[in-house]
Order: structure tokens, then C-alpha cells, then sequence
């Protein structure tokens, strides 16, 4: 399966640990040959030949020897499995990580976010025992066995050939159960996973669900799932012990051949002591690796089934990074330096005939849409939601392509531009701004990590935030906690302004955050935004419309077309106009009134 071709590619991230487990596993195995050789030698010498003790000193010595050098080789094997596993999972998690961040926001937000926490974490984990054990041990049920047929040939054909002839039956029940097996734990981790995401969406939700008393019914579907994964592990370790089962009675009844015509012969005189007992001695270490390839198959099936999620992640394409880093590359390659490193004077951005459909065989999001941003101009999207507002920013942060059209900064494709180096030109201000687990300082660094603290304050002062900062006992070092839990909403919000300020970027993207505010709060934030947008070029996704007055041009959006474009006077003046209709839903149906309240400043 590709995969599990894939898990082999990882391991051979690691090789040399790889080798080492494999290599110190075999020494291991190997020793056993030495060691039952003299344990039959002092058997044979003792109760057979009449030697005493003191006769077999030397044997017994080199028998203790060997005993020590096995447990020492099975632990080095043993611990190199292990930081085979935890070299593998390290570059795993790190691969992840750095391709859900190429995928970018539209990706995860198609995705369940508990799914995708219980992937990079228990996921990751899952694949520990697939790397130390079972990847390991396939390589030494191959070696192993061929290793004591060697041993056991010369000294006797017909013993070695009913080993030959017997090894193959573990391995074909193996195979046989292993598409059911793996059927089985796939559908257990599904569940799992599953279940994870759902406990994220009520941990999330606790407060909607306490409210409308709908808390009873989340536990019970909570206790559906659990069941559910219930049921599905039952299966997998029923599956586990009965394969177990099998095994070792395959192994059983095949020692138990080996012994019988062994005993057969020596009775009858056909074959000596010494070979006989050593050969008896060797053939439950020659199943023994079959055995515990048997056992380490299941322990590692639970990787197996989260490698295939993991690896489906690894495989989405991020089409903007992806692309921008291949462009850049080639553009090196050539000896040319990566093109527009950085915004030239005056520049404009323009969307050309630019189409957005997020999933086939859907209504687009964006279709044929032309508009151009001008240095220092400040451009306002208005419109009903789902209209396309959010979409046109994501392009222009480049967590979107374009299906079909373009767009240019002045006459150069955006997406030959670096999308990482694009993006340190814009600074973000969401509407709902995400605040991580750590300081006020760090969140503010966000997007300047070496900002020095008197600039951290800079910024700090410049949104209105440096007041209610200095409040906290522990000031710019509070930590926030998750989402920002610590802040009110108008506090979390000029963190981000801060956050803008401090990234002093020329293009700012502001989704506007102004609703459900105290008065003071607002005043304070729209003095902040207009500072921060003085001088700068500005798309401005608008929900209150004195901010929409000050812009240079407004876009008026509707089923991903610009419906309307045109300044707040002009667009007021039309009395069929849909932004008088916007307008409209926010103060009424009166235009005089509406005309009265938002005249041009």
C-alpha cells in the first residue's frame, strides 16, 4: 500500500538507527546458534559421556558469555528501535506541522479540528510500535530463521527440511488475517478520532450547550461514540488473541514434528545425541521471530491505520506555497534573483476577470470579478454574507488561487511572487482576532518575533492597549490563555491592532471589528484604526457603515460579483442602488434619513 511505502521512506529518514536495530537484533538472534550448541556439548559431555563438572568449566564459561552478549545485543536493539521511533515521529510531526501551515486557513477549516489534533498527536504516537517493533522484526522473521537453517542443515537434512517446510504456515495465516485485522483497526481509529473531535466541538461549545440545555443530549451521543470505540477495540483484540492463539499453536505442533522424528531416530539409532538435542534446542528459536512478528503486527496495525491518515494530510497539494516556492526555485536556478522581493514605488493591485469556486460542481464564490487597489487608496467590500468579501481577502494573503482570471501587482502575476515574502507586506486585523496561550508581549510580537520591548509598548499605546496592559499585576508578561480567555472581546481587539501597528506593514486587510462594543471602546478602536490606516493602502471588509463612508471607493458584493462600485455619495445618490438597500437593513427604509445620518465628511 502507498503508505505503508511511505512509512518506509520515513524510516529511511533515520537509517542508520534503522540499520543498528536490525544489525544488534541479529547479532542477538545469531548468539543463540553458539549458545545451543554448548549447552548440548555439556549435556552430551555430563549425562552422556560421564565428564565431570570441573571437565566442562570452559563450556559452561563460554555458555555464560554468550547469555550476556545476547541480553546486551537484544537491549541495544531494543533502545535503537526506540530512538529509531522517536527520531521518525519528531521528523513526522515537524513535516506535519510545516504542511498544515503551507496549506493554510481554507484547508483546516474544511477539516474537523479535534480530528486533526488527535492525528498530529495520538496519530503520530500510534506509529511508535510500527517503527521499534514490527518494521525491526519483519526484517529479523526474514533473517533469523534463514540464519538457523544454515546451523541446522549440516548436522541434519530432514530436520531442516521439516523447519523449512513448516516456517511458511505462520506467515500465510498472518496474511490471511491481516486484511481483516487491518479492517478492524482502521475502523477502531476512525472512531477514535471521531470521538476526539467531538469532545473539542462540545468543550467549545459548553457555553451554547448549558444555555439552550442541550448538554444531556451532547453526553449521550458522547457515550454513542465511546460505545461505538468500544466495540470496535473488542474486535481488534479478539482478533489479536485469536491470531495469537493460532500462532503459537502452529508453532506448537510444528516444534512438537521436530521433536518426534527427532526422538524417532535417536531411539532407533539414526541420528546422535549431540545433533539431536541441539537441533531440539534451536526450533523454538526458529519460530520464535515468526511468533513475535505475529504479536508486533497487531501492536503496530494501530500505526498502520493512522499512517494512512496522516500520509492522506501529506498528500493535499498546497497550491499557493507549493507553487510559489517552485516558481522561486526555478528563478534561482537560473541564476536570476527571485522576482519582486519587495513593493515597488506607486504600485496598484489589480484583479483581472478573477473566478473562485471552492468545490466542483458549486456555485462559484467569486466570478469575473475586476477591481484596482491603488498605493494609499482605501477600498471598503460591503455586501450580505457569503456575497465573497472573505474570499477576496484570502486571495490577496494568497491562501487562495484564483480558479480562473488573475491577479497583478502592477504588471507581474501575484502568484510569481513568494507568497511568504507577499505576506510580510500585509498586515491582518480579523474580526474575531485569534489570540494564542502566551504572553501580551508575545502575542503582540506575533508578526515581528525581534521586536525589541520598547516597541511592543509603541504599538501597545498606539491601539489604546498600554493602560489596560499595565492594569494586569503581571503587565505585557500576562499570560491570556487559550483563544484570549483572560481579555474581553474589546481588549483581545486591540491586542491585534497592536499587533498591526508593530508589523508596520503598507498593505492592511481589516475585517472590521467593531461590533458589540461599549461606546469608549469603539471610539478608541476606530481612532486606532484610522492611525493605523493613515499613509497605507487598505481593503477594508466593512460591517459599520461610518467606516464605509471613509472609504476612497466602495465595492458592493453580491453572489461573488461586484454589484456596485463607486464612493459613498455617489452609490447613495442611485435610488435603486442595492447599497441604499444595505443601508437600508442597517437604519431603515428612509432614504432622507439614511442621506441625513451618512452624508459624505
Amino acid at each position: 500500500m502507498k503508505f505503508e511505502r511511505n512509512l518506509l521512506s520515513a524510516a529511511m529518514q533515520a537509517r542508520l538507527w534503522l540499520i543498528l536495530t536490525i544489525g544488534l537484533g541479529f547479532v542477538a538472534g545469531a548468539v543463540i546458534v553458539g549458545q545451543a550448541w554448548f549447552l548440548a556439548r555439556i549435556v552430551d559431555g555430563v549425562f552422556l559421556q560421564g565428564r565431570t563438572l570441573a571437565d566442562v568449566t570452559s563450556l559452561l564459561a563460554a555458555l555464560a558469555a554468550l547469555a550476556l552478549a545476547r541480553f546486551l545485543f537484544a537491549w541495544g536493539s531494543e533502545s535503537a528501535g526506540k530512538r529509531l521511533a522517536v527520531r521518525v515521529k519528531i521528523d513526522i510531526r515537524e513535516r506535519l506541522a510545516r504542511h498544515l501551515l503551507a496549506l493554510g486557513p481554507t484547508y483546516a477549516a474544511e477539516e474537523r479540528s479535534g480530528e486533526l489534533a488527535n492525528t498530529l498527536t495520538t496519530g503520530v504516537e500510534a506509529l511508535d510500535a510500527w517503527f521499534s517493533q514490527y518494521l525491526p522484526q519483519a526484517a529479523l522473521a526474514l533473517i533469523m530463521p534463514l540464519t538457523i537453517l544454515v546451523a541446522v542443515f549440516p548436522q541434519d537434512r530432514l530436520s531442516g527440511f521439516v523447519l523449512l517446510v513448516t516456517a511458511p504456515l505462520i506467515p500465510l495465516f498472518m496474511i490471511l488475517i491481516g486484511s481483516s485485522a487491518e479492517s478492524l483497526t482502521r475502523k477502531q481509529w476512525t472512531t477514535l478520532s471521531r470521538l476526539a473531535a467531538h469532545y473539542l466541538d462540545v468543550i467549545q461549545g459548553l457555553t451554547t450547550l448549558k444555555l439552550f440545555g442541550r448538554a444531556r443530549e451532547q453526553l449521550r451521543i458522547i457515550a454513542r461514540i465511546s460505545d461505538d470505540y468500544r466495540t470496535a477495540t473488542m474486535g481488534v483484540l479478539r482478533v489479536a488473541f485469536l491470531s495469537a492463539l493460532a500462532l503459537e499453536m502452529l508453532a506448537t505442533i510444528s516444534v512438537a514434528v521436530i521433536a518426534v522424528e527427532i526422538g524417532i531416530r535417536v531411539m532407533k539409532g539414526g541420528m546422535d545425541f549431540l545433533n539431536a538435542f541441539f537441533i531440539l534446542i534451536l526450533a523454538p528459536d526458529f519460530y520464535q521471530p515468526l511468533r513475535l512478528l505475529g504479536s508486533r503486527f497487531h501492536a503496530g496495525m494501530e500505526g498502520m491505520a493512522a499512517a494512512e491518515r496522516i500520509f492522506a494530510i501529506l498528500d493535499q497539494q498546497p497550491t499557493v506555497e507549493r507553487r510559489s516556492e517552485d516558481r522561486s526555485q526555478r528563478t534561482e536556478d537560473r541564476g536570476q534573483k527571485p522576482e519582486l522581493r519587495f513593493l515597488p514605488p506607486d504600485f496598484s493591485i489589480r484583479f483581472q476577470n478573477v473566478s473562485v469556486s471552492y468545490q466542483e460542481g458549486q456555485r462559484q464564490a467569486l466570478e469575473e470579478v475586476n477591481f484596482e487597489l491603488r498605493q494609499g487608496q482605501h477600498i471598503a467590500l460591503v455586501g450580505p454574507s457569503g456575497a465573497g468579501k472573505s474570499t477576496i481577502a484570502h486571495l490577496l494573503m494568497r491562501f487562495l488561487e484564483p480558479a480562473a482570471g488573475r491577479i497583478l501587482l502592477d504588471d507581474t502575476p501575484l502568484d510569481r511572487i513568494d507568497a511568504r515574502a507577499w505576506r510580510q507586506c500585509i498586515a491582518w486585523m480579523p474580526q474575531r482576532p485569534y489570540l494564542f496561550n502566551m504572553s501580551i508581549a508575545d502575542n503582540i510580537r506575533l508578526g515581528q518575533p525581534d521586536a525589541r520591548m520598547d516597541a511592543v509598548v509603541r504599538a501597545a499605546k498606539q491601539a489604546f492597549a498600554h493602560d489596560f496592559i499595565q492594569a494586569f499585576p503581571d503587565g505585557y508578561d500576562t499570560i491570556v490563555g487559550e483563544r484570549g480567555a483572560r481579555l474581553s472581546g474589546g481588549q483581545a481587539q486591540r491586542i491585534a491592532l497592536a499587533r498591526a501597528f508593530l508589523r508596520d506593514a503598507p498593505i492592511v486587510i481589516l475585517d472590521e471589528p467593531t461590533a458589540n462594543l461599549d461606546p469608549e471602546t469603539e471610539e478608541q478602536i476606530q481612532q486606532a484604526m484610522q492611525m493605523l490606516l493613515a499613509g497605507r493602502t487598505a481593503l477594508i471588509i466593512a460591517h459599520r457603515l461610518h467606516t464605509i463612508r471613509r472609504a476612497d471607493r466602495i465595492l458592493v458584493m453580491q453572489a461573488g460579483r461586484i454589484a456596485e462600485a463607486g464612493d459613498h455619495e455617489a452609490l447613495l445618490a442611485a435610488p435603486d442602488s442595492l447599497y441604499r438597500q444595505l443601508l437600508g437593513a442597517y437604519l431603515g427604509d428612509d432614504a432622507q434619513f439614511i442621506e441625513r445620518t451618512y452624508r459624505p465628511l
